[in-house]
């Protein structure tokens, strides 16, 4: 167990270069199982839940070649020994459920426990198991999922009954391999989501419809070996933006895709918050000391901040727009529509001094700005623990966050990264 210490007060200024994107990392991760040759992944976040995937990779057979400095990953599925998932690194990681779609397609069958990960609510799997048993798959579920498809899958038109990131990623993966054209319909059409199918198409799928909520997916025979370099992670960059603007920095990012802020950034701006991006080059520029003030909606209402699906606000990024908010002059309604326990750490922030009303589970009401006062609080998932990190950050006195090993499953390196930008924090461990 570990946990930061951090007295904040301190700008968040400097370079930060983003790192490769953890919800594209992941799956792909998954997909090296579709082809007995190479495939090798660049730009690779080394955070906790990349290295436990490579974990799960090596106990099913593939050969794992991880270059830490060089932030990539050669791995081979020549011979894949098993097809039944290692239950305690199950518990790990939420991911884990991806190599269903890849066993599937390559061995027919596969044997998972149920998959670990942050508890934010609910996280059904019925759109995965539905859509599995219309490509033909057989599904027992008792304490764990047995699938099989001895006869192989077969392509078919499927509805998903929500636009599901993980459930889109391993229905593609399973039906890449499987006979004749299968069609997606409501599909998750995230920035991950078409990294992935990218990769794909590279190994020799034929995705067609990237980009849209309907894929058109023709099987192949088999894929081949590829390298593909993972896309930015938009989620890190929000959570450095933020961090810089509560504490009056100033920041420059590299290595962005300039067209994630098309969506990530029209909440940023509601709460006053700007930045220039220079295409030509991917950076993005974030001025200091901004007078962060929120926008009102038409006759001086109060306004909605609300997530969903892409290319809505995305949810992993609204646990650290609500402490943007603290530090916004004016009155915010925060609207968490897909996890109904992501905004429980919220008494956590008002610990701390902000001034939050939580309505129910899914709704918060922010009013800013409040001075926030260094407390004792435990980080309960990835995006949870990084926003009570920016919290600290600009908060008077010193903070303790505890279970900090929940943020490195998808932060690398926090504390290091936000030292060499001038933080005040250290990483105890118990």
């Amino acid at each position: 167990m570990s946990r930061l210490v951090i007295n904040g007060g301190v700008p968040i200024s400097g370079t930060h270069r983003v790192p490769g994107n953890k919800n594209a990392a992941l799956p792909m991760l998954a997909a090296a199982l579709l082809t007995s040759e190479p495939v090798a992944i660049t730009n690779l976040p080394l955070i906790q839940d990349v290295r436990t995937m490579l974990e799960l990779l090596s106990d099913l057979g593939a050969e794992v070649s991880l270059n830490q400095t060089a932030h990539s990953v050669r791995i081979c599925a020549r011979r894949v020994r098993s097809a039944r998932l290692n239950q305690a690194l199950c518990k790990r990681v939420r991911s884990s459920i991806l190599f269903a779609g890849p066993l599937l397609g390559r061995c027919g069958r596969a044997t998972l426990p149920p998959p670990g990960g942050d508890v934010i609510g609910r996280r059904r799997l019925d759109t995965h198991v539905d859509g599995f048993k219309a490509l033909g798959a057989e599904v027992h579920a008792n304490g764990q999922f047995a699938l099989r498809a001895a006869k192989g899958l077969s392509g078919r038109q499927f509805l998903l009954d929500e636009a599901s990131v993980t459930a889109t990623e391993n229905l593609i993966m399973a039906a890449v391999l499987a006979k004749g054209e299968t069609i997606l319909y409501n599909t998750a059409c995230e920035p991950h989501v078409q990294d992935l199918c990218r990769m794909l198409n590279a190994m020799g799928a034929k995705i067609s419809g990237i980009g849209t909520n309907r894929l058109t997916i023709g099987g192949v025979e088999e894929l081949h070996g590829t390298e593909h370099r993972v896309g930015p992670d938009f989620m890190d960059a929000g959570s450095y933006i933020s961090a810089a603007l509560v504490t009056g920095g100033i920041l420059d990012l590299e290595d962005i895709e300039p067209d994630d802020f098309e969506v990530i950034g029209k909440p940023f701006r509601r709460l006053g918050a700007r930045w220039t991006i220079d295409r030509e080059n991917r950076r993005l520029h974030v001025p200091g000391k901004q007078k962060l003030k929120v926008s009102d909606d038409l006759g001086g209402a109060i306004p909605t901040i609300a997530d969903g699906p892409w290319p809505m606000f995305p949810s992993d990024l609204m646990s650290v727009l609500i402490v943007l908010a603290t530090q916004t002059s004016g009155t915010t309604l925060f609207f968490e529509k897909m996890f109904e326990s992501r905004m429980f750490f919220v008494d956590h922030l008002i610990g701390m001094g902000a001034h939050i009303v939580q309505c129910d589970p899914h709704r918060v009401v922010v009013s800013g700005k409040a001075t926030l006062f260094g407390s004792r609080v435990a980080s309960p998932d990835i995006r949870a623990g990084m926003a009570l990190l920016v919290a600290a950050l600009c908060a008077k006195r010193e903070t303790e966050i505890l279970n900090a090993g929940s943020i490195d499953r998808g932060y690398e390196s926090v504390e290091h990264e936000l030292r060499r930008l001038g933080a005040r924090i250290e990483r105890m461990d118990d």
